[in-house]
């Protein structure tokens, strides 16, 4: 397992000039470490989301050479159901050939639905699947997605979770399936993390507002892989976090960084109609990468990042599921 004290050995932001000013902050804490890696080695990985189809998938691919962002998985929000079978073939094709984990989203959810309650204040039930249907088009978008190929399905919805989970189980999907809780419905305390992990979630999206105590609190409880917004959207709070990505690994560890972008119109449900803002914007958000990496490397903390290819969470925790 990797040694959490190394990241606690980085220079911190602005260290060294605060330190001459009298205005040093406290030594971190050992105790706050997470004693987590992912398996095989590594303390964190590297997602680019947002990809919604083949053509932002090679503008990201072209981007990440060019500019020497490592990648470990790509994710894509507008779901299974807005992909042609030609579409998530040549994506799944394309990522095998860089070793990269590519996952699509299931759907539908609450907030395409005819539903009103998630354009109240309140919002709702927010992105769960309504009623019977919207179960079944997720699960319909799972199978589909896995005959084609995709070993990583991105869930928005607690039932659905569970309910591939138990397909996992049983051999309706293949025993090598990975499942993402979305951002949209991520846990805020240590409880409900843990509960989506025995649900059956192979990794975590918490959301992007956590405070590195909140990240400790869930390392105390659970060691599954998490995924943090680095840069969020708009929509998700548009928090940018750059200078944290040390102390997040640090207390986060094993952790996705998720490069999103800020101040970007929303894109989902993608169509050509979105082409320009999607290839425009996923070609940031790989420069977005290099900026959050080149900060790890100026701090010293650019070690322990998993070995690219690798993909699987480990072993981890599961409700037991009855016959």
């Amino acid at each position: 397992m990797t040694d959490p004290s190394a990241s606690a050995a980085a220079r911190r932001p602005g260290e060294q000039a605060l330190t001459a000013l009298g205005l040093a902050a406290p030594d971190p804490d050992p105790a706050d470490a997470s004693p987590h890696s992912f398996p095989g080695g590594g303390r964190w990985r590297t997602e680019i989301p947002s990809c919604e189809g083949p053509e932002a998938l090679a503008v990201v691919l072209k981007e990440s050479s060019r500019l020497d962002v490592p990648i470990h998985r790509i994710s894509q929000g507008s779901g299974v159901w807005m992909l042609t079978d030609a579409e998530i073939t040549e994506m799944v094709e394309a990522t095998a050939e860089r070793d990269i984990e590519l996952c699509l989203f299931t759907g539908p959810r609450g907030t395409w639905d005819i539903g009103g309650s998630t354009r109240t204040d309140s919002g709702g039930a927010g992105l769960r699947a309504r009623g019977h249907a919207a179960v079944a088009g997720c699960v319909e978008d799972a199978v589909r997605a896995s005959e084609l190929g995709v070993k990583c399905l991105l869930v928005a919805d607690e039932g659905v979770l569970w309910t591939l989970h138990r397909a996992r189980a049983a051999g309706l999907l293949p025993a090598e399936t990975t499942l993402k809780l979305s951002a949209l419905v991520g846990p805020v305390n240590p409880a409900s993390y843990a509960v989506y992990e025995r649900l059956g979630a192979d990794s975590i999206n918490v959301p992007s507002d956590l405070t590195p105590d909140h990240l400790t609190e869930i390392r105390q409880v659970s060691a599954a892989p998490m995924d943090m917004y680095i840069e969020a959207p708009d929509d998700l709070g548009g928090y940018v976090r750059m200078y944290e990505v040390a102390e997040l690994i640090r207390r986060g560890a094993p952790l996705y960084l998720k490069f999103g972008l800020s101040k970007a119109p929303g894109i989902y449900p993608y169509g050509h109609h979105l082409r320009e803002l999607t290839l425009a914007t996923a070609k940031e958000r790989v420069r977005r990468g290099r900026l959050a990496l080149d900060l790890l490397a100026r701090h010293g903390a650019d070690g322990d990042m998993a070995p690219l290819g690798t993909r699987l969470p480990g072993t981890l925790n599961r409700f037991e599921i009855s016959s």
